[in-house]
């Protein structure tokens, strides 16, 4: 695992073989982010939150460009480990890491993000429900972004809040938008 860009670019990060995770590619993860900076700044006061966390890929690329908190929601106690080596690693306290499951989460928190990434397995039955469930339980800021991972076969055109789609190869992301009043 690679970080592209900000503060820990270059940084490398063995994941160890055993692991079931598909992280974004690099190809995937570089183009998404440039199309993140030209809807927000990440440098300002973001705070975000990364459903089926994984590898940490994302939740490290988003702290080293400059979010100032990144909640990172993992079930799988190995993959949760290999989040707090990676942290460790770069030395930062701006990353909470919940090792649990992602739908009971968002059923309980009360806080709102900045930035919402979800990266669920491309087989998930209930993949379908994330644009809803993050929109009702209103847990995005004012303009905040939920951008959705998903394979070919999910389609989102007609779900509310959606502002763009991105095909990268077989990534697929759904980037919603939480309009101002």
């Amino acid at each position: 695992m690679r970080v592209i860009g900000g503060i820990y670019k270059h940084r490398h990060f063995e994941i160890p073989r055993t692991f079931k995770a598909r992280p974004t590619t690099d190809f995937a993860k570089e183009n998404l982010f440039n199309v993140l900076n030209n809807i927000m700044d990440l440098e300002e006061d973001v705070t975000a939150l990364d459903l089926f966390a994984g590898t940490g890929s994302i939740s490290i690329e988003m702290l080293s460009r400059g979010c100032n908190r990144v909640v990172s929601i993992e079930m799988d106690h190995k993959h949760a480990a290999f989040i707090r080596k990676v942290m460790e690693t770069v030395k930062t306290e701006k990353n909470l890491l919940i090792c649990g499951d992602v739908f009971k989460f968002l059923k309980s928190s009360h806080e709102k993000f900045d930035l919402i990434f979800a990266d669920p397995p491309y087989d998930l039955k209930e993949l379908d429900t994330l644009p809803g469930i993050v929109f009702s339980r209103q847990l995005l800021k004012p303009n905040g972004i939920f951008v959705l991972e998903h394979g070919k076969t999910n389609d989102f055109t007609e779900t509310p809040h959606l502002i763009d789609q991105r095909h990268y190869g077989s990534v697929n992301f759904s980037i919603f938008k939480n309009e101002a009043e």
